[in-house]
């Protein structure tokens, strides 16, 4: 529903209906359109994508998780998956201060072990992968930290968050509703 405001103030001069304009900044918004619920409408896709999620992680550091997580999330713009993963951090016992520097962890170093700091910059090349790859230097420091295995978990870990981010800014979830346990 549309809505009109019928009153002028001292500062805004009314047009000459006495309606808001697409310009007014005050002006009520309409409501958006519930969107598509992925689970129900593609159940085989989200079950495999939850499968695909869970093989990732298995065997991966929980904190280390989390981290990856976080950060594609702040890279992608995903406030529902960043709040429900800085949310899950913090039940698994993260500092807070180490939340609030994950997008800065190139200048909070000290924060991070350098195994962190390799997956985090593992997880920015491949999250902005369009910008130019993943460098050779970013690769070799992530393999200098990880065997083959956890190497190849930890890409699929950045290629599910990635995944799920892209799910959640198309269907427009909303950030602090965690819908996990509804599915």
């Amino acid at each position: 529903m549309v809505m009109t405001n019928n009153t002028s103030t001292a500062n805004n001069t009314s047009t000459a209906n006495n309606t808001s304009t697409a310009n007014d900044t005050n002006a009520p918004q309409k409501a958006a359109a519930p969107r598509l619920d992925f689970a129900k409408a593609a159940p085989k896709a989200f079950k495999a994508l939850i499968g695909f999620d869970a093989a990732a992680r298995d065997g991966l550091d929980p904190a280390l998780v989390e981290l990856i997580q976080i950060r594609a999330s702040l890279l992608n713009g995903c406030a529902y998956c960043l709040h429900m993963h800085t949310s899950d951090a913090r039940k698994a016992g993260e500092d807070e201060a180490r939340l609030h520097m994950v997008g800065v962890w190139r200048e909070a170093r000290t924060f991070f072990t350098e195994k962190e700091q390799a997956a985090l910059a593992l997880t920015e090349s491949v999250t902005l992968v369009a910008r130019g790859g993943v460098p050779d230097d970013v690769y070799v420091e992530a393999a200098r930290h990880f065997d083959a295995s956890e190497l190849a978990r930890v890409l699929a870990l950045i290629f599910t968050i990635n995944t799920w981010n892209r799910i959640a800014l198309s269907t427009a979830k909303v950030a602090g509703e965690d819908e996990r346990v509804a599915h």
